[in-house]
């Protein structure tokens, strides 16, 4: 197939066009800057230049598929450029994809975006928890707006899914490379200890999703995609400091209430004072990991033929294979 893959240069993107490129697939890479096009050639992706916050209509050469993995993320920040780059983008990247001849428009959308603003724990939600396309986190009301437009444009001969995965991890993630400074600096801490279960989805995991969706599943539909194996944030947080050499049996732990309240103190302070990057304890990044949350999959399973092969144990071995 002739596919365009947008967000390359990410965690997800990059390993979408090493697996399809070696698969046989032509894979095209959506790329801003001419910079990053050695980086994009190297792992099997054609760069074709266009970006997805210009007004001007984006060209795409002829494809039958495509897969969205490009998204702005950050727990704070301006609310405007979300919607921008994650509702507009994907809105431009469909009438782009309709008119290069796309047949198949897979959307990475977001697990969360079915979090509520209270802070109520969420067990094995399947696809009929209602989403927040007005949350207070920019982010997950972006992603629910998002998703919306995607699943709405579906029709005979444009089949648009979108796949929902939980907390993203693999070589390279953001969290992996941040977790050293946050334990060493004194910074991080749990939430109620991080003793309650918390859903997680390998890269690797999301790219056999990603496969299953190109060739199958019902268009105009959301699935929920994440690991076989369950477990805490807390064993997910000590699997990932332990492969760094570090522990998180001295860290502290502080109660929901009391983390929500500390972030929406340091958002207001960031956004008053104009820093740039996000405060070490934000509203939107409590929201996300110091609640329980866990989904049911069982229907992207069910019709996408989505396993989940990458075992929690094989996860942590690709971290190794990526640094050996």
């Amino acid at each position: 197939m002739r596919i365009l893959v947008t967000g390359g240069t990410g965690l997800l993107g990059a390993r979408v066009i090493q697996k399809l490129a070696r698969d046989g697939h032509a894979v095209f890479a959506l790329t801003r800057s001419a910079s990053s096009y050695g980086r994009l050639e190297a792992i099997g992706g054609t760069p074709v230049l266009g970006d997805l916050e210009d007004t001007a209509p984006l060209s795409l050469p002829a494809i039958e598929a495509v897969v969205h993995a490009a998204a702005m993320f950050r727990f704070s920040g301006p609310r405007e450029p979300f919607f921008r780059v994650n509702v507009d983008g994907a809105a431009a990247l469909l009438t782009a994809a309709e008119a290069a001849g796309a047949q198949a428009f897979v959307h990475i959308s977001a697990a969360g975006i079915i979090m509520d603003e209270a802070g109520a724990p969420v067990r094995n939600a399947d696809e009929s928890a209602p989403t927040f396309p007005d949350h207070f986190c920019s982010y997950l009301a972006s992603k629910a707006r998002a998703e919306a437009l995607v699943l709405a444009a579906n029709k005979p001969g444009f089949r648009t899914i979108a796949l929902r995965p939980p907390a993203l991890w693999g070589p390279g993630d953001p969290f992996s490379r941040a977790l050293p400074e946050a334990i060493r600096s004194g910074r991080f801490a749990f939430v109620d200890g991080g003793e309650y279960p918390f859903a997680t989805c390998h890269v690797d995991n999301a790219v056999e999703a990603i496969e299953c969706a190109l060739q199958r599943g019902e268009g105009g539909r959301a699935y929920f995609i994440g690991d076989r194996d369950k477990q805490t944030f807390r064993a997910f947080v000590s699997s990932l400091a332990s492969l760094q050499g570090l522990s998180v049996e001295t860290l502290g732990s502080m109660p929901y209430w009391l983390a929500s309240a500390a972030g929406r103190l340091l958002d207001l302070i960031w956004a008053v004072t104009r820093r740039d990057g996000d405060p070490p304890i934000s509203r939107s990044m409590m929201r996300m990991i110091g609640r329980e949350f866990t989904i049911d999959d069982a229907a992207a399973r069910r019709e996408l033929g989505y396993f989940g092969r990458t075992s929690r144990m094989d996860g942590l071995r690709t971290y190794a294979a990526t640094h050996g």
